[in-house]
C-alpha cells in the first residue's frame, strides 16, 4: 500500500518535518519537501532520498509552480503536511502591521493554497489526506502571542471547514494541535526528569497514523501534549 504513495511535506525542517519525512520513506512513501531554504535540508534530502523544492508558502504562485512541478515529476501526492509558520510576537504596543500581515500570510493564507492545490488534484483522484499543523495558539490565545495565534486560530477553522466539505468526497483533513515544545531528541530529558518536549518521532508516527485510518472513524482534529503541559 505504502510503496506507491507519495507525500509532501510544505514547511519543512529539522524537527517534525525530519521525523515524518524518515518515518515515510522507511515506509516506502516517496518523500517530497518544500520549503524557502532548501540548503539546510540537503543532509535530511540524502537520508530520506526525498525530492527537494524552494518554495514560498505564503506565495500562491510559488504554491502553484510547486504542484505543477510535482504533476509533472510524481505526480499530484496521497498526502499533504502543511507545517509553516509566521512566528512573529510581541506586545500589541510594539507589533508592526506588515510583520503581523506577513506572520498571518504564511501561517493561514499559506495553508489555504497548499490545502487548494492539494484539494483539486485530490478531487479528480478520488482520495487523499491533507493534515494542518497547528498549536497551543490555535485553541488558546496568550500574551505576546496575537500574530501567531491569529493565524493558527485561522487555520483551524480553515481546517475544520474543508474536514466538513470533503469527507464526503473521500479526503481525509486533520488538524493537529502540538501544546508543547518539540524536543530535537525527545523522550525524558536529565534536566527536568519529565516527559517536557514532545518526541518528534511520536508525533510523526500519528501523522501516519491519522493518514491511514478507515474511513468509518476518520479524525478531524488530534490534541498532542506532554503529560506535564496544562490545558
Amino acid at each position: 500500500m505504502a510503496a506507491s504513495e507519495t507525500v509532501l511535506i510544505v514547511g519543512a525542517g529539522s524537527g517534525l518535518s525530519a521525523s515524518l519525512a524518515k518515518l515515510c520513506a522507511a515506509e516506502g512513501m516517496k518523500v517530497a519537501l518544500a520549503a524557502r531554504d532548501i540548503e539546510k535540508l540537503r543532509p535530511l534530502a540524502e537520508q530520506t532520498g526525498a525530492g527537494l523544492h524552494r518554495c514560498d508558502a505564503s506565495d500562491a504562485a510559488a504554491v502553484s509552480a510547486l504542484f505543477a512541478k510535482l504533476d509533472d515529476d510524481s505526480g499530484a501526492p496521497d498526502l499533504v503536511v502543511y507545517n509553516a509558520s509566521g512566528r512573529y510576537r510581541g506586545a500589541i504596543d510594539t507589533l508592526e502591521a506588515e510583520k503581523l500581515a506577513q506572520a498571518v500570510t504564511v501561517t493561514a493564507l499559506g495553508g489555504f493554497y497548499v490545502a487548494q492545490a492539494a484539494a483539486i488534484r485530490m478531487l479528480a483522484r478520488g482520495k487523499g489526506s491533507i493534515l494542518l499543523t497547528g498549536a497551543t495558539a490555535s485553541v488558546k490565545g496568550l500574551p505576546g502571542s496575537t500574530a501567531f495565534a491569529m493565524g493558527k486560530f485561522a487555520l483551524r477553522g480553515m481546517a475544520q471547514c474543508l474536514a466538513r466539505e470533503l469527507a464526503p468526497r473521500n479526503i481525509h483533513v486533520a488538524h493537529f494541535i502540538i501544546d508543547g515544545g518539540i524536543g530535537t531528541t525527545g523522550g525524558r530529558t536529565e534536566l527536568t526528569g519529565e516527559d517536557k518536549w514532545l518526541d518528534p518521532d511520536a508525533i510523526a508516527r500519528e501523522y501516519l497514523h491519522i493518514h491511514r485510518q478507515h474511513r468509518s472513524a476518520w479524525t478531524w482534529e488530534v490534541e498532542l501534549r506532554p503529560w506535564v503541559e496544562s490545558f
